[in-house]
Order: C-alpha cells, then structure tokens, then sequence
C-alpha cells in the first residue's frame, strides 16, 4: 500500500524498535530484560490443563479467574484489575482512552522508549521532563510542567528503564496528588524492587498500575499483562479494550504463576544476588551503574558504549545498547544466570 494511503502522523513516525531477537547461531541473550530462568512449574500444568476442545471457543472476555487471583494477592477486589495482552496492550488501551490528538502526555526522560509511540500514534505530543543528577524527580517540577503543557497524561515508570532506578511510594503519592491528570505508574520491574506502588489506588483515583509478567514471571513469550486502578476508571477502559484481548492460554498461565509466590521469591533471590555481583563488576571497571531495583543494570561512563556493544555482540553476547537525546550512548546489561554472567564479564573484561 503506498505511503500517501496511510494517516499523515502514521507515515511520519519512527515506529517502537524492539530489541535485537537473533535468529541465527547461539546469543547469551541481556538485551530485553527477559528471566532467565523458567516460569513455575505450575504454569506449565495450567496451560497442559487447557488443551482440549476448549481451544475452540472464545476466552473469558474479562479474564474473571485471572481478575480474582490478582485481587486475592494485592488484597483488592477483582474489579480493579484489568488484563491485557502484555502491559504494552494496558499502556495502549491508556493512551486511547485519555489522549486525542493535538493533546499532551509527559514522562520524565531518559525513560521507555514505547511511550512516545503510544504519544505519536495518537497524533499528540510527549513533553519529557529529566531526571535530577541523581534520577530523583522533583515532584513539584513535574506537576508544573504537567499543568503548563495541559497533559492528559503522565507516565513514570518505576522502577524506571534504563537506570533501574525507583522513587518511593510516598514519593509517587506526592505526585499523583499535585498532578490533575491520571498518573501511569509502569510496573513492569516492581518485581525486582523492594516495594510497589499497587496500594495507591485505595486513595488516590488519578493513579493506575501496569505491571507484566514478561519479567518476573519469565513469561514474555506468553505476553500477558494488567492494570490496576480504581474500579470506576478500568470500567470506562473496558469499552476501549479489544473484546477478547487475552487468550485462554495467557489467562491460565498468568493465574497460576499469580498463585505460585514462592516460585517468585525463589527465581527473583537468584536475580537479585547476581544483580549486585554484576553491578560490583562493572563499577571495578570505571561505570557508573545506578543502583538496580530492576532484573538489568545501566552502565554510563567509562569505556565508551558503542564499541564495547559490537565486541560483546561480535562474541555472541547482546546488551541494548541505548541512545538517548543529549546523552552519551550507554549499555543496558539484562540480569542473567550465573554462568551468562560469568562468560560475560569474561569477555568484557578483556575489553577494557
């Protein structure tokens, strides 16, 4: 279809770029932030338990059994949460619902890339806001900027993506309350982190939780997510969502990893300890890393980025290698097994 068919906007934006998905040969793969080790064992029982006539009929359209789980876990009940296919669909289903064309979202920057997709295929405007030196964001700030340019809506992820880096609960809730727009917080690493935002909607209506299982739950290829907020806002999201935007394989799945929280604690105390040897290594080398409340750490400084990404690829080994504007190129180093790590540092080494 020629270019001139499609809507002026469409044809004039980038377009989100995944990471790199090699197909040929063998990767130690840090590049996307996936788990590296397997989803429960429980997991597998449930969608085994799936297979069979059943296959033939459409999913629950509200993902009811999924909705409970999740609402016996964060001690909510089910209306507040709404399932999506990954939490790039709930992002989306958000961007539909609050943002029109002409109109703002913010999010403060360096940040994920994704939500100036999400701002460009509305045909709106991203306003960026940076971090302070030390990745903390000066609530009052971003209001400001927020009320200046008229945001419809306001995106942090947190933990954030590259940095790792995370603001407290209080912190959030200081935001959400001096912002008059709804307030996104993106989830997608609260895993990893020591505490989660998901008890803010209790109080405060304008903030709504995404949160995925591609990472903690080692299930990206899965692609399942949801939100949290307040009963009466997924209500009015549900007549943006597609009718049946779950299938019934990532429902079973996703409700019974939800079930399995000691598999989580077990995969995440692995990820954790050898978060800290990784961001101990890459220090000793002359990076700066941020501290890490997420599954990657984000490596500024020292070696430059863009040769010591092609040599470790070079050696089958990804990271994402990141740019951002008026940044130096950076690397982005997923958490993965000890023996990944291990081969890794190897390499890396000798290349500084």
């Amino acid at each position: 279809m020629p270019a001139s068919h499609f809507l002026p906007h469409i044809d004039q934006m980038a377009g989100y770029a995944p990471g790199e998905q090699p197909k040929d040969g063998v990767f130690i793969k840090l590049n996307t932030n996936e788990n590296p080790y397997p989803p429960s064992p429980r997991v597998f029982e449930a969608i085994q338990n799936q297979l069979d006539a059943r296959l033939r009929l459409y999913p629950d359209p509200m993902g009811t059994e999924f909705r409970n789980q999740a609402g016996q876990l964060f001690g909510l009940s089910a209306d507040h949460f709404l399932p999506g296919n990954g939490s790039d669909d709930v992002l989306t289903i958000l961007a539909r619902s609050f943002v029109g064309p002409g109109d703002t979202m913010i999010s403060a920057t360096p940040s994920y890339i994704l939500y100036k997709t999400l701002s460009d295929i509305q045909n709106a405007h991203l306003v960026h806001l940076p971090f302070e030196a030390d990745w903390s964001l000066d609530p009052a700030k971003f209001a400001a900027e927020a009320a200046r340019t008229g945001a419809k809506l306001a995106f942090l992820a947190n933990p954030n993506s590259p940095s790792g880096t995370v603001l407290t609960p209080a912190q959030v809730a200081d935001l959400a309350r001096r912002l008059s727009c709804s307030l996104v917080v993106d989830e997608a690493y609260a895993d990893f982190a020591d505490a989660h935002c998901v008890d803010l909607v209790r109080d405060h209506p304008n903030v709504i939780i995404t949160r995925t299982f591609s990472k903690g739950y080692g299930l990206a290829g899965l692609r399942l997510g949801y939100l949290v907020a307040r009963p009466e806002v997924v209500a009015g999201l549900i007549k943006v969502k597609d009718s049946y935007n779950c299938d019934r394989l990532s429902l079973a799945g996703g409700t019974a990893a939800l079930a399995d929280q000691a598999y989580l604690a077990e995969t995440r105390a692995k990820i954790l300890a050898t978060r800290a040897r990784l961001t101990d290594s890459a220090r000793s080398m002359g990076y700066q890393v941020p501290d890490s409340h997420a599954n990657f750490i984000w490596c500024l400084g020292g070696p430059p980025a863009t040769p010591t990404y092609e040599a470790l690829k070079s050696q089958h080994i990804l990271v994402r290698l990141m740019r951002y504007p008026g940044l130096e190129p950076a690397m982005r180093i997923t958490v993965g097994t000890d023996a990944e790590i291990d081969r890794l540092l190897e390499v890396w080494r000798g290349l500084v």
